[in-house]
């Protein structure tokens, strides 16, 4: 068995697993995996997520599907880029088709990214909007500025104080994770 055999589900705020936020969320789910979990990646380009309140949106398999994989896990990764101060569309959306039953008690671990400076106002309004949810989103979080010249040209992270802050992020998600399951 290993260290934490927890099922764990990544979130970008963005469409492509190739983008800037879901390059880091492969990331962070690699060392989950590395670490003994059963990592899922939702890739939002392949399995779309309609607008809440859109025509027949309650009806929509990949909402269903998304749904039922959130109940079965036990954590989740997420990552959005900052648009306007705030979380892309696409992150909001995907907290939107998340409720409380899905995720309430489960832990998260929350990164942004930002072509300017770095801060902290997505990782905030992520954090709030998981409150709403009974989420627990863990202390330690990663917000990459500058994120053009973060990754190499093969989409690895090129700082080694990234690559520690990831690894202390997701190592407090897996933590996190094996403290409430006891």
């Amino acid at each position: 068995m290993s260290n934490y055999p927890f099922k764990v589900l990544g979130l970008s705020g963005e469409y492509r697993p190739t983008s800037k936020c879901g390059m880091l969320v492969n990331h962070a789910l690699n060392i989950a995996e590395s670490l003994g979990a059963e990592v899922h990646f939702w890739d939002l380009d392949v399995k779309p997520l309609p607008l809440v309140g859109e025509d027949g949106c309650w009806e929509n398999e990949n909402v269903k599907e998304f749904q039922e994989l959130a109940t079965q896990c036990d954590a989740f990764l997420l990552s959005s880029p900052e648009y306007h101060g705030t979380m892309s569309g696409a992150m909001k959306n995907t907290l939107d088709w998340l409720y409380s039953k899905h995720v309430k008690g489960k832990v998260f671990g929350l990164m942004s990214t930002l072509g300017g400076a770095q801060n902290s106002n997505t990782l905030n309004h992520m954090r709030i909007s998981l409150r709403w949810l009974h989420a627990w989103p863990v202390p330690e979080q990663l917000a990459i500025g500058k994120v053009k010249e973060a990754f190499d040209d093969d989409g690895n992270l090129i700082h080694d104080d990234i690559k520690e802050r990831l690894e202390n992020l997701v190592k407090s998600v897996l933590n996190t994770t094996k403290k409430f399951s006891e």
